[in-house]
Protein backbone atom coordinates (compact mmCIF):
# COMPACT_ATOMS: atom_id res chain seq x y z
CA UNK A 1 0.00 0.00 0.00
CA UNK A 2 2.85 2.48 0.71
CA UNK A 3 4.27 1.51 -2.56
CA UNK A 4 1.27 2.40 -4.22
CA UNK A 5 0.30 6.22 -2.50
CA UNK A 6 4.07 6.83 -3.32
CA UNK A 7 3.27 7.73 -6.79
CA UNK A 8 0.18 10.13 -5.70
CA UNK A 9 0.43 13.86 -5.64
CA UNK A 10 -1.80 16.74 -5.10
CA UNK A 11 -3.51 17.38 -8.10
CA UNK A 12 -4.49 13.34 -8.74
CA UNK A 13 -5.87 13.35 -4.66
CA UNK A 14 -7.38 16.51 -5.61
CA UNK A 15 -9.08 14.78 -8.82
CA UNK A 16 -10.21 11.84 -6.78
CA UNK A 17 -11.64 13.75 -4.00
CA UNK A 18 -14.04 15.76 -6.71
CA UNK A 19 -14.93 12.49 -8.49
CA UNK A 20 -16.02 11.38 -4.64
CA UNK A 21 -18.11 14.81 -4.12
CA UNK A 22 -19.70 13.92 -7.32
CA UNK A 23 -20.71 10.32 -6.37
CA UNK A 24 -22.06 11.86 -3.32
CA UNK A 25 -24.03 14.71 -4.95
CA UNK A 26 -25.48 12.32 -7.31
CA UNK A 27 -26.78 10.09 -4.98
CA UNK A 28 -28.25 13.21 -2.76
CA UNK A 29 -29.66 14.42 -5.78
CA UNK A 30 -30.63 10.97 -7.73
CA UNK A 31 -29.23 12.24 -10.73
CA UNK A 32 -27.60 8.89 -11.74
CA UNK A 33 -26.08 9.95 -14.53
CA UNK A 34 -23.66 12.45 -12.02
CA UNK A 35 -23.20 9.17 -10.17
CA UNK A 36 -21.73 7.35 -13.07
CA UNK A 37 -19.84 10.04 -14.43
CA UNK A 38 -18.14 10.38 -10.71
CA UNK A 39 -17.61 7.00 -10.19
CA UNK A 40 -15.60 7.04 -13.66
CA UNK A 41 -13.08 10.26 -12.49
CA UNK A 42 -12.23 8.20 -9.31
CA UNK A 43 -11.78 5.19 -11.17
CA UNK A 44 -9.06 6.85 -13.29
CA UNK A 45 -7.17 8.11 -10.51
CA UNK A 46 -7.39 4.75 -9.11
CA UNK A 47 -6.04 2.44 -12.14
CA UNK A 48 -4.02 6.20 -12.75
CA UNK A 49 -4.74 5.78 -16.34
CA UNK A 50 -5.87 8.90 -18.53
CA UNK A 51 -3.81 11.40 -19.65
CA UNK A 52 -4.59 13.46 -16.66
CA UNK A 53 -2.82 11.14 -14.30
CA UNK A 54 1.04 11.46 -13.39
CA UNK A 55 2.20 9.21 -15.99
CA UNK A 56 -0.34 8.19 -17.84
CA UNK A 57 0.97 9.90 -20.90
CA UNK A 58 4.28 10.15 -20.38
CA UNK A 59 7.18 8.06 -22.48
CA UNK A 60 9.66 6.25 -20.91
CA UNK A 61 12.77 8.22 -21.11
CA UNK A 62 15.82 5.96 -22.79
CA UNK A 63 18.98 6.14 -20.79
CA UNK A 64 22.11 5.07 -23.06
CA UNK A 65 25.99 5.64 -23.00
CA UNK A 66 25.77 5.72 -26.68
CA UNK A 67 26.92 9.15 -28.49
CA UNK A 68 25.10 10.44 -31.26
CA UNK A 69 27.06 9.84 -34.72
CA UNK A 70 27.33 13.15 -37.31
CA UNK A 71 25.11 12.93 -40.20
CA UNK A 72 26.85 13.77 -43.46
CA UNK A 73 24.88 14.89 -45.91
CA UNK A 74 25.33 14.12 -49.91
CA UNK A 75 24.16 16.39 -52.17
CA UNK A 76 21.78 14.66 -55.02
Amino acid sequence: MKEYLRNWNLMRVLRFALGIFIIVQGIMEKEWFFVGLGSLFSLMQLMNIACCSGSGCNTPVRKTNKKLEDISYEEV
